[in-house]
């Protein structure tokens, strides 16, 4: 009889250390300015993948801060690093526009951009029953981050109920040192842990842990998509999945140094002329982890150095092909790029030490042990709070023209009953607040202005930044607002970007002078 996921929770066993012994370090919860490490596989083919790499960096504590820093930007290609730290839910995440995004409120939404890295740092990010979206999208990084409970019915739904989906010609995608998770199978309301389809190519999926879920993850959403593939699995953690680990139709995936626990139904479904070449695994109290099942359509698979413990298989029939008992193959697997081997015996073990979020990134040395990243993250956050309360004025009035009055303004989701008119109105009685604790307001001219000197007036704003609005350029960040200098730029805009508040922040007037 078929059981739900739900009804196993308890059930689904740990994995044991065996041969070949790793070192386990305490976690550690890392900060970085930019992804850690290189991307590999099959994403570091096709020009490579380096996500928002040599571009800007800032620190977002909701969904909304997240699309509003996609949208800050000065095009949809824009190179940016987005530092996710806290909850990311439904109840902080809003539609934000622009011109370089397209977001909406239900889900995180990387669509019709590129060159983007969302990492998680401080004490973790969670995205916590919102999923990530990538649609028509290329050059995405995602690292470091916990995805929970992504519901396609009941409620909240986000996703269609993916954790992480890729969809409608998407390109170069690598996802490393994540948490999927779920709470249960289609029944529960749940879909995929890690869905590609329609045109999607070029992704690994790499050091993740996926569990406790009726579906790890599809590639290619019917016998026909079959556009999708050049994909990699390496050094994950699959436990308590019924299938789909992953469903592959049409397409070549490749699949080694993995630790597979409790696959309950079917593992790595190869179906409609899809290639799979299998190596180094280990498979342990599992059922069929690797043939054709649930269809005629034929898929094949080359397989070597996997470990079967405690893995049982069905009979043959018009729709079930499976490779047990002794995992023959059935065609051969040409992998473009260089890699190394683990041997499948320290898999278990090694996957424990090195895969999830928040375990310090590490890595397989391609011998059996594990190290710290190459890229040393750093474990600063890029703005602190201040130990003073933050000026809510300047000690000394301004001098010069204010360039603000009679400028125009426009900014990120506004509270209700504030205006973006409202910091450029030469009034302090009237303000502007984000809805929300972070958010954006800026001021712009019809031709560029020359600006070294802001005066911000307002309360509640913990952490800022200011950018040069057209380019997307961080030219200043700080704690307590005031008066604000920096490097004379020329721009037809300029924005003041708050990173964190205590409470609702308020902007009352946003002045710009010359110098």
């Amino acid at each position: 009889m078929k059981r739900s996921v739900a009804t196993r929770l308890l059930v689904a066993g740990g994995t044991a250390a065996v041969a070949g012994a790793v070192a386990l370090a305490a976690p550690s919860l890392q900060a970085s300015a930019a992804a850690v490490g290189s991307a590999t596989g099959y994403a570091s083919q096709n020009g490579g993948t380096t996500g928002g790499n040599g571009g800007t960096t800032v620190r977002a504590t909701t969904g909304t801060a997240i699309h509003t820093a996609l949208c800050n930007r000065a095009s949809s290609s824009t190179p940016i690093t987005i530092e996710v730290e806290g909850t990311i839910n439904h109840g902080n995440t809003t539609k934000v526009s622009g011109d370089s995004c397209n977001t909406a409120a239900d889900k995180i939404e990387l669509k019709e951009i590129s060159n983007v890295t969302i990492i998680g740092v401080g004490s973790g990010a969670i995205f916590d029953q919102l999923g990530i979206h990538i649609r028509d999208s290329s050059n995405i990084i995602i690292q470091n981050v916990t995805v929970r409970n992504v519901k396609k019915s009941g409620s909240p739904t986000s996703n269609g109920g993916d954790a992480i989906g890729m969809e409608s010609t998407v390109r170069n995608v690598w996802v490393d040192h994540v948490n999927l998770e779920a709470s249960g199978g289609e029944d529960a309301g749940y879909d995929g842990l890690f869905d590609m389809k329609d045109n999607t190519q070029y992704v690994t999926l790499s050091y993740s842990k996926l569990s406790n879920s009726g579906r790890g993850g599809l590639i290619g959403s019917s016998e026909t998509d079959t556009t999708n593939g050049y994909v990699t699995f390496h050094h994950n953690l699959y436990t308590n999945i019924d299938s789909r680990t992953p469903l592959l139709r049409g397409g070549i995936a490749h699949i080694y140094n993995n630790s597979y626990v409790s696959l309950n139904e079917s593992g790595i479904n190869s179906r409609a002329g899809a290639k799979a070449k299998v190596e180094n695994n280990y498979f342990k109290n599992s059922m069929n982890v690797l043939g054709t099942f649930y269809t005629d359509a034929a898929g094949y698979w080359q397989a070597s150095g996997n470990i079967l413990d405690n893995v049982t298989w069905s009979a043959a029939d018009d729709e079930t092909n499976p490779a047990g008992p002794s995992m023959p193959s059935n065609t051969t697997v040409s992998i473009p790029y260089a890699y190394s081997l683990d041997n499948a015996a320290c898999v278990p073990a090694l996957v424990t030490a090195t895969a999830g979020a928040n375990t310090g990134i590490k890595t397989s040395t391609g011998s059996c042990s594990s190290q710290n990243p190459t890229t040393s993250p750093t474990t600063s956050t890029p703005t602190t709070s201040p130990t003073t309360a933050p000026t809510t004025a300047p000690t000394t009035a301004p001098s010069g023209t204010n360039l603000s009055i009679g400028a125009g303004a426009d900014g990120s989701s506004k509270a209700s009953g504030t205006s973006y008119g409202n910091v450029i109105d030469g009034s302090t009685s009237t303000y502007w607040s984000p809805n929300g604790s972070t958010g954006y307001v800026s001021v712009k001219w019809s031709a560029a202005k020359s600006i070294s000197r802001l005066n911000i007036t307002g309360s509640g704003i913990t952490s800022w930044q200011v950018k040069n609005g057209d380019t997307g350029t961080v030219l200043k960040t700080g704690t307590a607002i005031g008066t604000i200098t920096f490097t004379a730029t020329s721009a037809k805009k300029i924005t003041f970007e708050i990173l964190s508040a205590s409470g609702t922040p308020r902007i009352t007037e946003f002045e710009t002078y010359a110098s």
